[in-house]
């Protein structure tokens, strides 16, 4: 490490900060704040999250003793600070690069990573349950669970804090809200207020006038009611806690989350209170990196080689999320029915253009898929036609709502699945890799995957004007490699594969963008004299039997290329559907493995997992040799 590092370069475990003073624990946040933004700038990264919670790290790490204390943050990508603090300091340089640490909290990584999530609204029910165990183990120490005011939208966290309320166990929440405005009681009269509230001398007092009102002779009701609702009364007026007091949830704050000292002061005053507490702190996402504080949105995830003095790059082939953004807005503009959801993420799913066009037919529901869902069926039966965006993996957090108010209803909701297949850097939480199988499963579904970004535009006036049930369009996060922008969308027959090229020596069946790599494995083939027969199969269910009949009855080796895990795959149900076809040539499944792929940029990925156009050509040719 270089000089201006002068503080960070000795800390290499929590227990290196122990001892340093105010000004040096400033210097460190600001060493930190630095070395993040000069590594994140180059390799990629969640920048603005963890800029925003340098000053809370630190603080946590000061106050308590992971990994003894256990520390829970909420999805973390925020915890880029925390990695820094814990020995990671120096692998910070390869965070989501193949072969390097984890993007988010990873227990095998490290001790101090005491859960692994990805997904939001996961830490309050995970820091309940930790609570619990230590209690019946009968140990002693802290469990603090870092939630942001966004995953506070996830009903998971209400139903945390409903379990919580009841359990009544010591733990402490930290509410990070990072929110852009800030609300006028924030600031001397707050800050003086939170002083008082969570002084220890004044915690004393409080509970032991509630002891002593409960030895009164006659009229503690009465007296212990009135001190009760004079407190309520007063936070009502002064702060936003009341509602988790009422859940028997100490509700303190909100506090600036960026003042280390008071920070630390706060946090000190309230760690020890033998129930469960909720620390509410306002944060500055971005904070420290002027663009990432104007833009925190635009720099909540960097791409690698990002200099701080310039926006992150833009990617030069069109990727699917615009398509499909492009072509609800022509949608929409005929169909006033349509409708467009999204679960916080309008951005990542192409929605933001259509949100300015259509505000009052756009919905971003917060962290909350299931509650997505299910607002979508109403609306599908009230006669709208919503179309719902959400990531592959977040769509599992809803697949009740998906059998139980869509399936079976058979109401019209389209959904469209980004992140369908590997991810990349973002790594196993985020792989959109069981898609297939979890929809497949359902009956009376359409599940649709197009190989391009023309057939996307088609599927999604095929699922337009299909009324029978759902419809589900899946896509990778990458480009749509689009051949004639002018093309007109028109509805496709459901459940029809399109012949993409004949050939009589193989048969090579390819999902969604894997027919790009199918495709050259054909052309590879081809230089080896092997003519092969190409076939798009566009629709997963519905599947083609009757072109999927001929083909096994011809070719004596046909293959499957899928990019979803193997069980429950469109590849097992071709093989599946072979055995009932007497002759029928063999199925070669080239699909992912059963088991969780690591993070790294998805060709590294799809060369570990063998699907790559040289390793689909070679088996071609070593089954040919063996014939």
């Amino acid at each position: 490490m270089t000089d201006k590092y002068k503080i960070l370069q000795t800390v290499h475990s929590p227990a290196d900060i122990k001892t340093l003073s105010n000004e040096q624990l400033l210097q460190l946040c600001q060493e930190i704040r630095d070395y993040t933004i000069e590594v994140v700038s180059e390799t990629g990264g969640h920048l603005a999250p963890t800029l925003g919670v340098v000053e809370l790290t630190v603080a946590l790490h000061k106050v308590f003793n992971s990994p003894k204390d256990k520390i829970i943050w909420d999805v973390g990508h925020q915890a880029y600070a925390h990695k820094i603090l814990t020995g990671r300091r120096d692998a910070l340089k390869t965070i989501r690069q193949y072969g390097g640490i984890s993007g988010f909290c990873k227990p095998k990584e490290s001790e101090h990573d005491i859960y692994g999530a990805g997904h939001a609204s996961t830490s309050i029910s995970a820091g309940v349950g930790f609570a619990i165990a230590r209690d019946l183990k009968q140990e002693k120490y802290q469990i603090i669970s870092v939630i942001g005011d966004g995953a506070l939208t996830g009903g998971l966290s209400f139903e945390g804090l409903n379990n919580l309320g009841h359990l009544r166990t010591r733990m402490m929440i930290i509410l990070n809200d990072n929110a852009m405005s800030i609300s006028r009681n924030v600031g001397a009269m707050s800050k003086y207020l939170s002083k008082i509230t969570t002084n220890p001398i004044y915690n004393r007092v409080r509970d032991e006038i509630w002891k002593l009102t409960g030895k009164l002779p006659v009229g503690k009701s009465t007296i212990r009611t009135g001190i009760k609702k004079l407190e309520e009364s007063l936070k009502n007026l002064l702060v936003p806690g009341v509602l988790f007091d009422e859940m028997g949830i100490r509700y303190f704050g909100p506090i600036d989350g960026n003042d280390l000292p008071h920070l630390i002061e706060t946090i000190e005053n309230i760690k020890d209170i033998n129930s469960p507490v909720i620390l509410h702190i306002l944060t500055q996402k971005g904070r420290g990196f002027a663009l990432a504080e104007a833009n925190p949105q635009k720099f909540h995830g960097i791409g690698p080689a990002a200099k701080p003095g310039s926006a992150p790059a833009k990617n030069v082939e069109t990727p699917f999320l615009k398509v499909f953004g492009d072509e609800l807005i022509k949608i929409a503009k005929k169909d006033k029915r349509v409708v467009a959801i999204t679960a916080a993420m309008p951005d990542g799913t192409g929605l933001s253009e259509f949100a300015e066009v259509y505000p009052d037919r756009f919905f971003d529901v917060g962290i909350a898929e299931g509650h997505g869902v299910t607002f979508a069926a109403a609306l599908a039966a009230s006669g709208m036609r919503p179309f719902v965006a959400i990531y592959s993996t977040f769509l599992q957090r809803a697949y009740d709502m998906l059998i139980h108010d869509i399936a079976i209803q058979k109401l019209p909701v389209i959904f469209i699945l980004d992140r369908a297949g590997l991810v990349g850097a973002d790594g196993p939480t985020h792989h959109g890799v069981l898609d297939i199988a979890y929809l497949r499963s359902i009956p009376d579904v359409v599940v649709a995957a197009p190989r391009n970004g023309e057939e996307l535009r088609h599927l999604m006036q095929t699922a337009l004007n299909y009324t029978a049930g759902p419809f589900f369009i899946r896509y990778p996060k990458d480009t749509a490699q689009l051949n004639r922008k002018s093309v007109k969308s028109t509805a496709l027959p459901i459940g029809q594969w399109e012949v993409l090229s004949e050939g009589k020596d193989v048969a090579i069946i390819a999902v969604g963008p894997m027919n790009h790599i199918a495709d050259k494995a054909a052309e590879i083939l081809k230089d080896q004299g092997i003519s092969t027969k190409r076939v798009d199969a566009k629709y997963v269910k519905p599947y083609d039997e009757k072109l999927l009949k001929t083909m096994l009855k011809k070719f004596k080796h046909v293959y499957m290329v899928e990019e979803n895990n193997y069980p429950g795959s469109l590849s097992q149900a071709v093989r599946a559907f072979s055995a009932s076809i007497p002759g029928a040539g063999q199925v070669h499944a080239h699909t992912l493995p059963d088991a969780f792929v690591t993070h790294g940029t998805r060709a590294q990925l799809l060369a570990e997992v063998k699907l790559t156009p040289e390793e689909i050509a070679s088996a071609v040719l070593k089954n040919m040799d063996g014939k």
